[in-house]
């Protein structure tokens, strides 16, 4: 029987078409069709600007970078997140300080009387697994406290919350990487409605260069290709087909996991849209098997399954014996390292793909 993938990326004629479009042009670089990516965007996203470039760990580091933040400031982001979102800071040349998540994953703005809030230069909450932030309260402190607000959206296109798509409160940066809801195989795109901010940003993805050979700052070259944007074009126009997809799916498998004694299915919350990027469950101590024993069960059962992520990020040496890396105590983020538990939501998904995953876990734990 054929398996269940975590991850089926899959192209239509639309996208064939785009990429021989570009080829047949001649004109492979960044481009018209980079623009017209960009344009998708700024309609979706809903933003004045929007900026792509070659990587989300790129879009990151430039949404940081271009407001200034930079060497001697003090970054605030969760500890339990991918490396990328603090590697990203980590090339302004700013410090991070790791804080502890709330029971979706997402930074635990209740707890920001922990927090050293005269120090904080910027915060980067993350939208992880494509659940948004609720960004009112982090929005309310950083007005406060004058903090630059730049969201790791990497896994959240498509989520939205009381009808505001993220991306749109802070500055937001996007990732395009090949497994992600839309893409292009590596990119990133930056919105915002600040236009100096977005003119700051074109400048350093492309060399501190607006004028061939003529240069305004120090930059870089991460462009995106119009080769990558074509791909990335037609699965724009899908986009809510995409993301109600991913709903449905994830719906369905907590409707047939529910109530399973020591599984936990991930909440969707009133007055939002969760992009699902990952369907992520907990495997508690009252379960019947380990999580390691169920990734093998599901494994024989011929279905993928993942961690994401097996440790927060300050519990590796690399970055616990950081000099730039600070973290506050993270309790939440050792539990949901130690139980979180990925399984298959992706669009290609069928209704028989999502019984053999619910039949599979309620043999187990049923």
């Amino acid at each position: 029987m054929q398996r269940v993938a975590m991850v089926d990326v899959s192209f239509g004629v639309e996208e064939e078409d785009a990429v021989l479009a570009v080829l047949r042009s001649g004109h492979i670089a960044q481009g018209p069709v980079v623009e017209r990516l960009e344009a998708a965007f700024r309609e979706s996203i809903g933003v004045d600007h929007a900026v792509a470039v070659s990587s989300g760990t790129a879009a990151l580091r430039l949404a940081i970078e271009a407001t200034g933040i930079g060497e001697g400031d003090l970054v605030l982001a969760p500890a339990f997140t991918f490396a990328a979102t603090i590697n990203a800071i980590f090339e302004t040349g700013a410090s991070v300080l790791l804080a502890d998540v709330d029971r979706h994953g997402n930074l635990d703005v209740e707890r920001s009387e922990e927090w050293p809030l005269d120090r904080i230069s910027a915060i980067v909450p993350v939208h992880l697994y494509g659940r948004p932030v609720d960004m009112v309260p982090v929005m309310g402190l950083a007005l406060r406290h004058g903090w630059v607000v730049v969201e790791d959206a990497a896994q959240a296109i498509g989520a939205s919350l009381r009808g505001r798509s993220v991306g749109t409160f802070g500055s937001g940066a996007f990732s395009l990487y090949a497994t992600k809801n839309i893409t292009t195989g590596e990119g990133g795109v930056v919105t915002t409605d600040d236009e100096g901010l977005a003119a700051s940003l074109r400048l350093l993805r492309s060399q501190g260069s607006a004028t061939r050979y003529e240069y305004d700052s120090v930059g870089y070259n991460y462009r995106l290709t119009d080769l990558q944007a074509a791909i990335g074009l037609p699965q724009m126009a899908r986009l809510d087909a995409i993301t109600s997809a991913r709903l449905a799916n994830a719906v369905a498998l907590n409707d047939g996991l529910a109530d399973l004694e020591g599984l936990l299915t991930p909440d969707i919350g009133p007055e939002m849209v969760h992009a699902f990027h990952q369907y992520t469950v907990r495997i508690t101590s009252e379960a019947r098997f380990s999580r390691d024993e169920l990734i093998r069960q599901l494994d024989e059962d011929g279905i993928d399954s993942t961690i994401v992520y097996p440790r927060p990020l300050h519990r590796y040496p690399i970055y616990r014996d950081h000099p730039r890396v600070a973290s506050l105590a993270t309790p939440l983020s050792d539990e949901l390292a130690s139980q979180v538990l990925s399984l298959p939501v992706h669009p290609n998904l069928g209704d028989n793909d999502l019984d053999r995953i619910v039949s599979s876990l309620m043999r187990r734990l049923g």
